[in-house]
């Protein structure tokens, strides 16, 4: 699983200027949480085009940590690129509140979605791209929103599983303090990914690694030593969310249908 750094980079920020540029835009947008996810999706986009053409916007929430927006303007500060701040609270807050009901899980999407909202709103602001800061393993394993985190125009960490982009990050200098906190959706008061998964990051990435790139069979991964329930628990995850990695299904009644027989590149045309 150890990356050729130099070569990741190379190659992380080449797509990024390509996907940017020649689609006719000069900038792009990202929400910046103070994870380590959107440092490093900043970082490599700061690489590929500047600090002036990458923005930054910072969306808390009113139960949000102060420390989040905190390390989101330290990583800004240190990066040197635009940041707004942009409180959900306003406009999220009447929508959860119709409803006394609402469970954390549905709060937590519809903060995503808020958010995600804002962000697409600033790209034309801007006019630029929105930059994904979704990696390999919460993609894998369905942790996120659907349009929600997971949205997106293009992605420069969604083939990097969490300990490569804590590896790359620490490469490109963002700094320790984002890179040694515990990952966080910050949906609610103490929430953590991993406490909330059951499971850490480096475990999953050991089996995902060997699962998906090295495609090891069930009865190989046990043999390896990895726990037939983890290992089971793991595989199931990933085909029940293979739904958000997909466009969504079109009922087939013609010769030609968007997503099975009509299918081009993203950028087609330009």
């Amino acid at each position: 699983m150890k990356l050729d750094l130099k070569l990741t980079k190379q190659i992380l920020t080449t797509f990024v200027k390509e996907e940017t540029e020649k689609i006719g835009l000069r900038n792009v947008v990202l929400g910046l949480s103070g994870g380590i996810d959107s440092a490093l999706s900043a970082a490599i986009a700061v690489e590929a085009l500047g600090k002036d053409r990458v923005f930054g916007v910072g969306l808390p929430y009113k139960l949000s940590s102060k420390e989040s927006m905190a390390d989101a303007e330290l990583v800004a500060g240190a990066l040197g690129i635009n940041l707004e701040i942009a409180d959900i609270t306003p406009f999220a807050e009447p929508f959860i509140e119709s409803d006394k009901d609402m469970s954390k899980l549905r709060i937590g999407n519809v903060l995503a979605r808020m958010r995600m909202v804002t962000i697409f709103d600033r790209s034309a602001k801007h006019d630029g791209i929105v930059l994904g800061t979704s990696n390999k393993t919460e993609l894998l394993l369905g942790y996120g929103t659907w349009y929600g985190d997971l949205a997106s125009a293009i992605n420069p960490i969604g083939d990097l599983y969490k300990t490569q982009v804590w590896e790359l990050s620490e490469y490109l200098g963002i700094p320790d303090k984002v890179i040694k906190k515990q990952p966080t959706a910050d949906l609610w008061p103490d929430q953590t990914d991993e406490g909330e998964l059951g499971f850490t990051y480096k475990d999953v990435d050991r089996l995902l690694y060997e699962m998906i790139d090295n495609r090891r069979r069930k009865a190989e991964l046990i043999k390896m030593g990895f726990d037939e329930e983890f290992v089971q628990k793991i595989s199931e995850r990933i085909m029940r969310y293979q739904f958000k990695r997909k466009i969504p299904v079109i009922a087939k009644v013609s010769q030609r249908t968007i997503g099975r027989d009509f299918r081009y590149s993203r950028d087609w045309g330009y």
